[in-house]
């Protein structure tokens, strides 16, 4: 608590955060994805503009090309993810969504939406619009405005 008696804003943002990947979670899970990891969002949304090769995934998701494989290695097993060879190199594999990976991506979509929808509902169109606005100022317009980030929003 502050001195004003009022919830730190990083404890409600840590509380907020957490209760919108729960409630995604049980929301992906009654769809049949109940076996997502932690970051399979990040590499469903990566994927989505198309065919990448670990080397591009690790870099957009700026973590290193093990770090990458092993979350790939897993996905694939779980059936969301495919390696491909690449028509332009031999030597490389390409990443690509399965149907499997598409649906669990569109689910994910799906909730996006009707819980921007709710909170619209409940709080008006004027609330919604402010808190993007503070949410991008707190998150830095550069940050936002990057490639890297521009990838993986809907």
């Amino acid at each position: 608590m502050t001195r004003s008696g009022k919830p730190d804003i990083g404890i409600l943002l840590l509380l907020a955060d957490q209760e919108f990947v729960r409630a995604l979670r049980e929301h992906t899970a009654a769809q049949g994805y109940d076996d997502q990891g932690r970051s399979d969002g990040f590499v469903l949304r990566t994927l989505h503009d198309g065919p990448t090769t670990i080397s591009r995934l690790a870099e957009r998701l700026e973590i290193t090309k093990q770090g990458a494989s092993q979350i790939v290695d897993d996905m694939e097993r779980r059936g969301y993810v495919e390696r491909r060879p690449d028509p332009s190199d031999a030597r490389a594999r390409l990443l690509q969504l399965t149907d499997r990976g598409q649906a669990a991506l569109s689910a994910a979509r799906r909730f996006h939406h009707a819980y921007e929808r709710r909170l619209r509902a409940r709080l008006g169109d004027e609330a919604v619009d402010i808190f993007r606005e503070v949410l991008t100022e707190m998150a830095g317009e550069a940050q936002v405005s990057t490639p890297h980030f521009r990838a993986l929003m809907f």
